[in-house]
């Protein structure tokens, strides 16, 4: 099980991953190819769930801070010896702080 400490790191990170793939103009090219590629075929359920999922903070912020945990819990060989579960809930954890952090960035944004 992953520690407070290495919680709040995988915050961290999966909040500025999630900024990066979702607001960041240095991914605004491939944005930009994919809302285009939509465009060709505004009809396709496939192409309007991968536009949904690059333009929602929570649905980029899942993935990326469950792709985060599990390479955390890989290279420190963390994973082995704790239950599935756990790693899920650690999962909801990272996700969820990675989105409160998106949430105060967002209304100290609003404020400034």
């Amino acid at each position: 099980m992953i520690t407070a400490w290495e919680l709040a790191l995988l915050a961290f990170a999966g909040y500025r991953g999630t900024q990066l793939a979702v607001h960041d103009t240095i991914l605004d090219p491939v944005r930009d190819r994919i809302h285009e590629w939509h465009e060709a075929r505004p009809e396709s359920r496939t192409r309007e769930f991968v536009v949904s999922l690059i333009s929602c903070v929570y649905c980029m912020g899942w993935w990326i801070s469950g792709a985060l945990l599990a390479t955390y819990l890989l290279v420190t060989d963390s994973w082995a010896g704790t239950p599935l579960l756990v790693h899920g809930i650690e999962w909801l954890a990272v996700a969820g702080a990675a989105v409160i952090l998106n949430r105060v960035d967002d209304t100290l944004g609003r404020l400034a």
